[in-house]
This record gives C-alpha cells, sequence and structure tokens, in this order.
C-alpha cells in the first residue's frame, strides 16, 4: 500500500513540474513574441523618421530571433531597402568615407583613385551633373562589391563586404546556356547599346533592342581562360520575362535595376554564376 502512495505522490510532483516546466516556456516564447514585436515597432518607427542606420541595425538583430518564414522574407526586404537608401546617399556608414575635393580634381578622377564609380558618388551625393568645386564634401564608397548569380532562382545577389546588400529578380540562359564560374566586368560597360545580332544592327532605342537600357559585358577569370565572349548582364524590353530560364545566355534585369547596378559596380567586379 506504500508503495502505491508512494508511486501517486510521484506521479504527482512530476506532473507538477511538467505543468511548471511547460508554463515558463510558454511565458519565454510570450516575452520572445512581445519583445520582437517591440523591436520591430522600434525599427519602423527608425526607418519613417529616416535613421537608416539605427533601423537596419534593429532589423538585423531581429532577423536573428525570427522564425517564421513569411516575416523574415518581409523583414529581409526592409533590410535592403535600408542597404540601398544608405548606399545611394550622403549617409555615410562604415563602407564610405568624405571626401573633401581638391583642386584639379574630376569625378573620374576622384572614382578612379576610390576604385567606384562616376555614377555612384554622383546618385550617393545627389548630383546632377558632374559638376564640382574646391572644398566640397563628397561621400565616397570604400568598400568592395561583388556580384553572385544563381541560375536555379533566377536571382542577382549584390554583395559589399561579402554581404548580400540587395537581391535583384532577372533572367538567365534557355536550356542551361549561361555559363558558370567566376567572370569580372569587363571595360565594356555601354549606356543605350548597340544590338548587333546576326545578320542586323538594332539602334538603342528599337523596341527591338532586347538589351534594353545598359550593357556590362563579362570577361573570363583569366585572360583567354574561361573566355565568355557575347555574354553580359543588360536590361530587357520584356520585364515580363524576368524569373525564367529564357535568354540566349546573358542575364537580363528590369532597366530601372540594371541602371542602378551599372552605376554601383566599377570595372573589375567580381562576377560569380553558379547553378
Amino acid at each position: 500500500m506504500k508503495k502505491v502512495h508512494i508511486g501517486i505522490i510521484a506521479g504527482v510532483i512530476f506532473l507538477g513540474i511538467v505543468t511548471v516546466l511547460s508554463i515558463a516556456s510558454r511565458n519565454k516564447n510570450h516575452k520572445g513574441v512581445v519583445s520582437e514585436i517591440a523591436s520591430l515597432k522600434k525599427a519602423e518607427r527608425a526607418f519613417n523618421n529616416g535613421q537608416f542606420l539605427k533601423a537596419g541595425a534593429l532589423y538585423q538583430g531581429v532577423m536573428e530571433t525570427i522564425e517564421d518564414i513569411g516575416k523574415l522574407k518581409e523583414v529581409q526586404k526592409r533590410v535592403e531597402e535600408i542597404n540601398m537608401k544608405i548606399i545611394l546617399s550622403p549617409i555615410t556608414d562604415e563602407c564610405s568615407t568624405e571626401y573633401k575635393v581638391k583642386y584639379g580634381d574630376a569625378l573620374i578622377k576622384i572614382a578612379k583613385k576610390f576604385k567606384t564609380t562616376v555614377g555612384l558618388i554622383k546618385r550617393a551625393n545627389n548630383l546632377t551633373s558632374s559638376t564640382i568645386r574646391p572644398n566640397q564634401k563628397l561621400k565616397i564608397n570604400t568598400c568592395k562589391f561583388s556580384v553572385v548569380v544563381d541560375k536555379s532562382q533566377n536571382l542577382l545577389f549584390l554583395k559589399r563586404k561579402g554581404e548580400v546588400v540587395k537581391t535583384y529578380i532577372v533572367a538567365t540562359g534557355k536550356d542551361n546556356s549561361t555559363p558558370v564560374g567566376t567572370f569580372y566586368i569587363d571595360p565594356n560597360k555601354l549606356i543605350k547599346p548597340t544590338w548587333y545580332k546576326t545578320g542586323a544592327v538594332i539602334p538603342p532605342d528599337s523596341p527591338e533592342n532586347i538589351l534594353g537600357s545598359r550593357w556590362m559585358g563579362l570577361r573570363g577569370a583569366d585572360d583567354g581562360e574561361g573566355e565568355i565572349e557575347g555574354y553580359g548582364i543588360h536590361g530587357t524590353t520584356q520585364p515580363n520575362e524576368l524569373g525564367k530560364q529564357i535568354t540566349l545566355g546573358c542575364i537580363r534585369m528590369k532597366n530601372e535595376d540594371v541602371e542602378e547596378l551599372f552605376d554601383i559596380i566599377p570595372i573589375g567586379t567580381e562576377v560569380i554564376i553558379v547553378d
């Protein structure tokens, strides 16, 4: 009889412990959700107030705790939006510096010195022309950009210091015709490119010119080795086909996207293409 009583008591104690642990777990989860919601509100408030550096840090912190995939994608999209607002504005961060224009300076000279582009300098400083004056202060990017193209997802990832700062939807080659490997943006960067197709020359403004508003040619990692002449990243006159494997091998982007990327990445930027 004593054994029965002992067993009952032990069972009650066990159930009590389980109940306490269950309540503690629920309370912990509840506190985690409350903390997550509070952090998201703080981040959104900072974003709406134009405090993009603060908002970005808050969102990054929340991303480490979010378990819901849908919510995580939403936050990631917001982080990328913040990244571009910082990159394409006068806001300085760990990847930029303030440069005081000297006598004899020109944007192309400054861009070459810092291994960036005239387009990015103009965008980041809200310049409408290439005219600059001595002692003018300019924000200059100092970190290295790179590009990764994932053919399986038809996505292009712009990276800075090895971290993704923006994701673009692209179109890649049908029948797996887009080459894979490590390539670089060659000097053949063109605004309003002419399309030299077999048997015809299609001018830049023609609706038949599938290259869109920009062209960035690709070259192999080594001179003469891995050569991919004729392939590049360009715009499109058919944005409804983005997200598909439908091109002749090139990487197509929405015109406004390729114009943005064109201004950001300099000649020599690494481009890795994977299956």
